[in-house]
């Protein structure tokens, strides 16, 4: 089999990344072997705004005029539903964060995104007295739903192999890549956390996070909104509602914990009263976070056909499409990566 790409791995970044070759007319093959899942537990919010501190998340617009015409398209292709809008609420724990909100409301970069009028609390089963601010234009991707319809494509396609790939098993020339019976221009790896392994790119500077997730059924809770207080409740319709997440950089094992779980119930029993719930799900993933909190993008120092898509973090679903496009112009077009992607920075 003879192709333009390799791909290793099909979660957000993977995904992203097809997604420019499909644009563009290039052929490619996919190696997965759903080890991580980083992808299939996140949350898949949308919001430009950083939450804790009223500020704005980097490149917010560049990346949502990227990234929501990409999950359009993927919803057309696919038939299925993907993109659900849907506002985010922010509990105001006082009404110096109220002022406060009001102030970041005339920043340039936050006018368009943070609502001026504050929303009272009518709902009985919600602690709120002091009421929520409204993030404009925001919304959630049904992230495991897109992957388990993505690799179903490959499949029908006979373009996704679920298998572990074999680093050892990679030739490597000036001219090509070879691994088995497949010749190819190019090999992205968008591994996530398995980055750790792989023998070409591990020493870059990744520092896994592992997050845990609660889904509750609370019938009595009757929420229409992502409502962001300490935790993230965000809801699936049905009654059932995502609560998360915490961050753990010790335990990077996918087994979720009794810890976690007593955490993210403490939290929201400080937020819901009244409201008798049950925990009807526990899922843990490893976040490939960097310290800088930029993605690790860009090509191997000596092995110029070999590149990564890695390190996008709590915001995947924003930053993946943003990046990717910037990797497939970086070596189609040789236009050069922003050096806070890039993974020279580190001089590694």
């Amino acid at each position: 089999m003879e192709v333009d790409y390799i791909i290793v791995g099909i979660g957000i970044a993977g995904i992203s990344f097809c997604e420019q070759l499909r644009a563009n007319g290039k052929s490619f093959v996919v190696f997965d072997d759903g080890s991580q899942q980083s992808s299939t537990v996140a949350g898949g919010l949308y919001n430009p705004v950083v939450l804790k501190r009223f500020t704005s998340v980097w490149k917010s617009t560049e990346q949502l005029d990227i990234a929501l015409p990409l999950y359009a398209g993927i919803e057309k292709r696919l038939n299925l539903k993907l993109d659900y809008k849907i506002p985010v609420y922010r509990k105001f724990a006082s009404l110096e964060e109220q002022n406060d909100w009001f102030s970041a409301s005339d920043k340039p970069l936050l006018t368009r995104y943070l609502s001026t009028n504050i929303i009272k609390n009518i709902n009985k089963a919600i602690y709120a007295p002091f009421g929520f601010g409204e993030v404009l234009e925001t919304g959630r991707i049904d992230v495991n739903t897109m992957i388990k319809g993505y690799k179903a494509e490959l499949t029908e396609g006979n373009i996704l192999m679920e298998s572990t790939f074999n680093y050892e098993s990679l030739h490597i020339t000036d001219e090509a890549l070879g691994y088995k019976d497949i010749t190819a221009k190019y090999i992205v790896f968008a591994e996530g956390s398995g980055i750790r392994l792989n023998p070409f790119f591990n020493t870059l500077p990744l520092n896994p996070a592992k997050g845990e997730l609660l889904t509750i059924h609370a019938p009595d809770l009757n929420i229409d909104f992502v409502l962001k207080a300490g935790v993230f409740l965000i809801p699936l319709g049905y009654d059932l509602y995502i609560v998360g997440a915490t961050y753990e950089w010790k335990d990077l094992t996918y087994e979720t914990t009794v810890k976690a779980k007593e955490t993210l119930l403490e939290k929201l029993d400080k937020l819901i009263i009244d409201c008798p719930y049950k925990v009807v799900q526990q899922v843990a993933g490893i976040r490939p976070t960097v310290k800088d909190r930029r993605p690790l993008v860009g090509s191997h120092s000596k092995h110029k056909n070999l590149y990564v898509l890695n390190g996008l973090g709590t915001r995947g679903v924003m930053i993946g499409p943003y990046v990717a496009k910037q990797l497939y112009n970086f070596i189609e077009g040789n236009v050069s990566l922003e050096k806070v992607v890039d993974i020279k920075r580190f001089n590694l």
